[in-house]
């Protein structure tokens, strides 16, 4: 009966619920994977039709075409060879560039770190040491220096490779498709690295943000990409270096050189052209044009006579012969420093535990003063000979402040505007007796572009980090 004492309609004994699915649960699971698996097999039938239409496609004039390349002396070996030189000197080049990147002391905060997303990127940074007092002048120079050397190896093994970057058809499978996206990393990451790399050490800034966050990223994508074709390609490396010995070629003339043995990679040219250079040639060439690029790069970096051999340093080489006169990277005017910022009534504010000390130049002058022989050391490769600093222990200040222990110390600039215009520095250099807040360089008082009135002068540290015009010294436990 409902409500109204009416007998129920037939079917309906009590309230209507929808019927139940539970039991058919396991049907409809299975009816989804049928349907997914029709569709991935029909997707795969498409990919696979349209790779066939591909391969049947003949390639496009010019470089997609196999006869377009007919020089005799490219071929597995000659490529071996210089992939042999670069297994050897991308991962010192690698290596050095994160040691560059860790002498920042990019885990003391953003002040130094222009990489702050970096997360995992920075697994390996440890505290930065100030022994020895050149640690950053070395792995810096050999970075800078090893990176232009390694030039023309770089575009002497792309132009060995250059067949595989227009083969035809463009994938013939997976695996043939992770090789060519590595490969296309490869050869973006290695013209990128290199171009910011120069662009950087000729001092021109045309990058669309930080250099540091752009090179920092792009060495990583730039590795991962080495790291994959080296591990796809180190057995056919090794069989091709076997292939030939190198003293058999170096003593074959012009009249004896003959193509490689085809290889299915394709670097050998089906119709070759008659030999125009050796592979020796090659070989000497590429060398010759290293040799010549280490010529007129290290000399920045080692320093002393060979200055002058460094045609290619951004920085004078041969500023000047008075006690004042070396290297300096940007100058006061070039970053808004005035004499109005540093004159008279310049001070100097030391902040630790209890009330702010603050003090003259003159009251500076007059405390206790120690000295130091250091160079200083940029990121774009060059260096400064020793130069004798003196000044005031930062040991010293930091007990003043009252914190002989001070853990990390802030230095901020009178700069008005820039990156580094403040940084912060660990308590090993803190500690180092040789870290000063130099009042005098040579026995001469700083210079305005050299940092006058006061500037942080610290043993292995980056040229940057040294701070110049420097206002204040807030040392932290």
């Amino acid at each position: 009966m409902d409500s109204g004492g009416r007998p129920s309609a037939p079917g309906s004994d009590g309230p209507q619920h929808p019927a139940s699915d539970e039991g058919d649960a396991p049907g409809r699971l299975e009816r989804v994977r049928a349907a997914a698996a029709a569709r991935a097999a029909e997707g795969a039938a498409r990919v696979r039709a349209f790779v066939r239409r591909v391969e049947r496609t003949p390639p496009p004039p010019g470089p997609f075409r196999p006869g377009f390349w007919r020089s005799p002396l490219r071929g597995p070996w000659l490529t071996s060879v210089f992939g042999l030189v670069l297994l050897i000197g991308i991962p010192l080049l690698f290596v050095t560039g994160l040691l560059s990147y860790a002498a920042y002391n990019p885990g003391l905060g953003a002040l130094n770190d222009q990489t702050p997303d970096k997360g995992l990127l920075g697994f390996y940074l440890f505290d930065w040491p100030t022994r020895p007092y050149w640690l950053y002048r070395l792995t810096q120079g050999v970075h800078v220096t090893l990176g232009v050397v390694l030039v023309p190896v770089v575009l002497a093994k792309l132009w060995s490779v250059i067949p595989k970057l227009f083969e035809w058809p463009p994938s013939r499978g997976a695996a043939h498709a992770l090789e060519r996206l590595s490969l296309l990393a490869l050869v973006g990451g290695v013209v990128f690295e290199f171009a910011t790399g120069i662009l950087n050490i000729q001092l021109f800034y045309v990058f669309p943000g930080s250099f540091y966050t752009l090179h920092f990223y792009g060495a990583w994508v730039f590795i991962a990409a080495f790291v994959v074709h080296v591990s796809l390609r180190l057995g056919r490396m090794t069989r091709s270096l076997r292939s030939r010995s190198l003293l058999t070629e170096l003593r074959t003339g012009l009249a004896d050189t003959r193509p490689e043995p085809p290889d299915p990679d394709g670097l050998v040219a089906l119709e070759p052209a008659a030999p125009t250079m050796t592979r020796r040639g090659a070989l000497a060439l590429v060398g010759s044009g290293s040799l010549l690029l280490l010529v007129v790069t290290a000399g920045q970096s080692i320093g002393g006579r060979l200055r002058r051999t460094a045609l290619l340093a951004p920085h004078n080489r041969d500023p000047g012969g008075g006690p004042k006169d070396f290297q300096v990277n940007k100058t006061a005017a070039s970053l808004g420093v005035t004499p109005a910022h540093v004159g008279p009534d310049w001070r100097l504010e030391v902040r630790g535990r209890g009330p702010t000390l603050v003090f003259t130049r003159a009251q500076l002058l007059a405390m206790p003063r120690h000295a130091a022989a250091l160079p200083i050391a940029c990121v774009e490769g060059w260096s400064t000979d020793d130069q004798h600093w003196s000044g005031l222990r930062l040991a010293d200040l930091a007990a003043l402040a009252g914190l002989p222990d001070a853990g990390s110390v802030l230095v901020e600039s009178v700069q008005p505007h820039g990156p580094y215009r403040s940084v912060v520095l660990r308590g090993n250099q803190i500690h180092d007796l040789r870290s000063l807040l130099a009042l005098q360089v040579n026995g001469a008082d700083l210079s305005l572009d050299h940092g006058h009135p006061a500037r942080v002068i610290v043993p292995a540290n980056p040229g940057v980090n040294n701070t110049k015009w420097v206002r204040r010294l807030t040392f932290r436990t």
